[in-house]
């Protein structure tokens, strides 16, 4: 260990075969720390001989001594691929045995038509998002415990980051040149893709994949990592229940498509549930009744476009018990939408604003600006917020909206002592679950302690899977007992 190096973490991923440790190290004079890999099942003779093998391939597909052809599609190049590298792995080791064989061929794809290391980090659950900001510096990361980490990963040219947005993009259809030099896309995995071209972004080429969660969050996760309680989840959830809208409010990174998740365990099997996001990220119980559907963005042509206000306004027509939107960004969206919270829809969305006060700010004023007498409709208000210095997310309020379209902060959670305050009686929410439940203050108060009680037996037996959770609360529904 050099002087000064501390080791925070070690493990390992495996993937196609390969076995990769990874080692997280903080260093005195480094201001992060730095996220090591290393593929273990591969000595550095070996490494040098396959980086030959690539050459050898590359030179002759360059000639026109291998050529392949797309007609096929991906399957069949990948096909051609392995065929080739076969045959010049065979002339590199001439006594090799099948499996080890087969491993050298999964490591070249991975590395010639793959994104090269970069799909290492892909296959690491610990990490966020993965970052490639030009060819000159190391790929950066954020790991959920550590934050942002250095990786000894390069990408070693810009022509490179740029094929790979190229092949990304390719695979769903979007494109990315120099009079296009910006990219949203989606990775076969769900995981979301931003890239930039230089020189609008003015270091080099940049690739930002925010990744897709493999386990979606459940409401279980959220008590057990602290995120929230069970008895505010028990608040939000009897609003869910009978049928309150509820936006999901905080900063970037915060956690609100998390939470909306979560959130979504709670809804009945019974209804009819659409949801709408520009790159599919929620993840529901498989039994409840859900159409997801997705924005497209035009072709080249500038034809076939389907934008947020085109799937809100025909999820009107899907005849909707409730509806999901990934995020509020216009005014003409929160206006189809706020006219269904009116007419008698439920709706649960996504917005950005650091807090209760800034949420109502933000709907209310340009860009959105919706009249403040029309935020009546909505229910519920639940505020995500992430501390940057140490990366833990929280539900930080639990807000009602009252009747003139202000925010009323029922709870608040104190960063100093972590525990949730009550601010203010939740005298609109008790009004409402009278006025449309039948239910008295003290029935709502017995009807929360009993959902408490059983968000805390989900936690002891640490239950987290969504399908679980799902049809858990579904059969609650239906026998409370």
């Amino acid at each position: 260990m050099v002087r000064g190096e501390k080791l925070l973490e070690e493990y390992e991923i495996q993937f196609n075969k390969l076995i990769v440790s990874v080692r997280i190290v903080d260093y005195e004079d480094e201001f992060v720390p730095f996220y090591l890999v290393s593929i273990l099942n591969l000595s550095k003779v070996t490494e040098a001989l396959l980086e030959k093998i690539k050459e050898d391939f590359v030179s002759k597909v360059n000639i026109g001594a291998i050529s392949f052809s797309f007609e096929g599609g991906y399957k069949s190049l990948e096909e051609s691929f392995i065929n080739e590298l076969k045959v010049l792995i065979k002339k590199y080791f001439p006594h090799i045995d099948k499996p080890t064989s087969d491993f050298l061929v999964n490591h070249l794809i991975q590395e010639s038509i793959g994104l090269g290391k970069i799909e290492i980090l892909l296959h690491d659950k610990n990490l966020e998002e993965i970052v490639v900001n030009n060819a000159k510096e190391p790929v950066w990361a954020y790991h959920r415990k550590y934050g942002w980490v250095k990786t000894n990963i390069y990408v070693d040219s810009e022509r490179k980051i740029r094929h790979y947005a190229t092949l990304i993009g390719r695979d769903v259809g979007k494109d990315i040149t120099v009079l296009e030099p910006l990219m949203d896309a989606s990775l076969k995995t769900g995981d979301r893709v931003n890239a930039t071209l230089a020189p609008i972004s003015t270091k080099g080429n940049t690739l930002t994949i925010r990744k897709f969660a493999d386990k979606p969050w459940t409401i279980t996760d959220m008590i057990l990592t602290k995120t929230i309680n069970s008895e505010i989840a028990a608040w939000i959830w009897l609003a869910m229940e009978y049928e309150l809208s509820t936006l999901i409010v905080g900063g970037t990174g915060s956690g609100k498509t998390s939470m909306l998740n979560a959130l979504s365990n709670f809804f009945p099997a019974n209804q009819r549930i659409i949801s709408i996001e520009d790159t599919r990220e929620l993840s529901l119980p498989e039994h409840l009744h859900w159409v997801p559907m997705e924005t497209r963005l035009p072709n080249p042509e500038g034809k076939g476009e389907v934008t947020m206000l085109d799937l809100v306004v025909n999820s009107l027509r899907m005849r909707p018990d409730r509806i999901i939107v990934g995020e509020i960004r216009r005014k003409r969206e929160a206006e189809v939408l706020f006219e269904a919270m009116h007419t008698g829809h439920s709706v649960y969305a996504t917005l950005h604003a650091n807090n209760a006060k800034e949420a109502i700010s933000r709907l209310t004023n340009p860009p959105i600006d919706i009249p403040k007498l029309m935020l009546s409709s909505l229910g519920m208000l639940v505020v995500q917020y992430r501390n940057r210095r140490t990366g833990k997310r929280v539900t930080l309020q639990i807000a009602e909206i009252t009747e003139t379209g202000d925010e009323r902060v029922i709870f608040q959670y104190d960063l100093k002592t972590g525990k949730y305050v009550q601010l203010n009686k939740p005298e609109r929410l008790l009004e409402t679950m009278q006025l449309y439940a039948g239910l008295k203050p003290e029935e709502v108060y017995k009807n929360i302690e009993e959902k408490k009680k059983f968000l805390d037996w989900l936690v002891e037996k640490k239950i987290t899977d969504v399908n679980k959770v799902g049809l858990l609360v579904s059969r609650y529904y239906r026998n409370r007992k």
